[in-house]
């Protein structure tokens, strides 16, 4: 088998972890946790030439000019610009066309936080050998909590030694599902991370979607290469509907496969998961910048300037970027998207 190919996927605004995320700066270009961007551990993740091809990265053109400064020069690799935004089914059939059909592709979130590196390359490496063999693979995140905010592969029979096939894709439960899924012990958390042969991948696109497909086709047949850059055209991409993979191929096919991987990941969805995915105290609280917490229970307070003081505080986030100001309870982190000022930096 030759090298995994690297498609990175870069969109959307991260508007729940508003106001440090905004359209100007949107949570995949932020350094959340540690000094790397979440964009820049995506690539650092799969950049050994032993085992990783150089990466396509896939985006639109409002984050083209982050992606390319934190690409950084000297690197080989492929940018694909979106003339629109149309969801992960079509982002990957754009990469795969520009791939050889053979190529094992191996598809991941640009937003994601992954604790263990060594671990992510290791579900990689056998999800590439599975995809060898003609599965299309997810990564099956091992859960380690009854989550309401994460869909869940149900595993079935089992494929050699490294992987299963996949019995069920389910939707966001309700806590006392979680919970089930949790005791049970045959269901992961669905990561968004898929490996698959190109040819693969668009044959089972065009079976089951097949308008999607031709749009994506003719995009990249009269699209134009300059540079790093490739821009599929315009009007054929303008015709397709948008969905997601899972939706578009993975829930079709036949050769739905899952491997596992414990690798200390966190989509980083709001404040809570950020708080949760830093190194914390023994109080648990995360303090960045002027901040002095007493008596202080599970806190995150980051304050870019005013210093901030808190007293006798449990499960809260105080989130302070120039002129905006957020205070949360843990709870009510998911919510944060809804705010009027989150939505307003929504970028298109």
């Amino acid at each position: 088998m030759g090298r995994i190919h690297p498609v990175i996927l870069c969109g959307g605004s991260g508007t729940r972890l508003w106001p440090r995320s905004r359209a100007s700066m949107p949570k995949p270009f932020l350094p959340l946790v540690g000094h790397e961007t979440l964009f820049e551990q995506a690539l650092s993740r799969a950049a050994d030439p032993m085992v990783f091809a150089p990466p396509m990265v896939v985006t639109g053109a409002a984050h083209l000019a982050h992606v390319e400064a934190q690409l950084g020069t000297g690197r080989d690799g492929l940018v694909v610009v979106e003339p629109a935004a149309k969801n992960t089914a079509a982002a990957i059939a754009l990469a795969a066309h520009l791939l050889a059909a053979d190529d094992v592709m191996l598809v991941c979130p640009s937003d994601h936080h992954i604790g263990d590196p060594a671990a992510f390359v290791a579900a990689a490496r056998a999800a590439a050998a599975l995809a060898g063999e003609g599965w299309l693979v997810a990564f099956g995140i091992t859960a380690t909590a009854p989550e309401t905010g994460y869909g869940y592969i149900r595993r079935g029979e089992a494929i050699g030694d490294s992987g299963h096939r996949i019995a069920a894709f389910v939707e966001k439960p309700d806590l006392a599902r979680a919970e089930q899924f949790l005791a049970d012990g045959g269901y992961a958390w669905n990561g968004g991370i898929f490996a698959f042969r190109a040819g693969d991948y668009l044959r089972e696109l065009a079976s089951h979607r097949p308008a999607l497909a031709e749009a994506v086709r003719e995009a990249v047949a009269h699209g134009r290469r300059e540079g790093t850059r490739f821009h599929p055209e315009a009007a054929a991409f303008a015709r397709i509907e948008g969905e997601s993979v899972d939706y578009a191929v993975m829930e079709n096919t036949r050769s739905a496969a899952v491997v596992p991987a414990s690798m200390a990941w966190s989509d980083i969805g709001n404040w809570q998961a950020l708080h949760e995915a830093r190194d914390r105290d023994a109080q648990g609280n995360v303090a960045i910048g002027r901040v002095e917490l007493v008596d202080c229970r599970n806190v995150l307070v980051e304050s870019d300037g005013p210093r901030v003081s808190a007293v006798g505080l449990s499960d809260v986030i105080i989130v302070v970027d120039g002129d905006e100001v957020l205070v949360t309870t843990a709870a009510g982190a998911q919510l944060v998207g809804k705010l009027s000022g989150a939505a307003n930096q929504t970028a298109s």
